[in-house]
């Protein structure tokens, strides 16, 4: 079996394939997937695929963005942690943790109301991850760096 990496309550990682570098992500054991900040997005089904076009923040110091074009990979829907239902938009792509590149899968939702424009869900951190909410950034602080 492999052996687990510890992560922290907040990592800071990449989304290379995104163009996202250093983002600030809070690790969140009870939201089940991952999400990702988006300043607007709109669906557009274009020779017969699901696209997401969205506006994305690739630099969080200085707030500049870029829109991406991004094949669907599914939609369903959740329960927002304020009980609300919502349609939910996910794609697939890679995060860079410790010098690797995992898989991931994203919804995107307007986070400018909240500190961290990401959450690392339990769906991303199963089998790959520990996490100990007494730390934070460990995955910047491991010897590899």
């Amino acid at each position: 079996m492999k052996e687990k990496l510890l992560v922290g309550w907040k990592e800071t990682l990449d989304l290379p394939e995104l163009g996202i570098f250093g983002i600030e992500a809070k690790v969140d054991t009870g939201a089940a997937s991952s999400v990702l900040h988006c300043n607007s997005y709109k669906i557009v089904n274009e020779d017969g695929h699901d696209w997401i076009h969205c506006e994305l923040i690739t630099n969080f110091e200085t707030e500049e963005t870029k829109v991406l074009k991004l094949k669907l990979y599914k939609s369903k829907l959740v329960k927002s942690s304020f009980g609300q239902e919502e349609k939910r938009y996910y794609i697939r792509t890679t995060a860079k943790l410790y010098d690797q590149v995992f898989s991931i899968k994203i919804s995107f939702r307007n986070r400018s109301k909240m500190t961290y424009p990401m959450l690392l869900g339990k769906n991303f951190l199963y089998r790959r991850f520990l996490v100990d909410v007494s730390k934070e950034n460990l995955s910047l602080k491991s010897p590899s760096k």
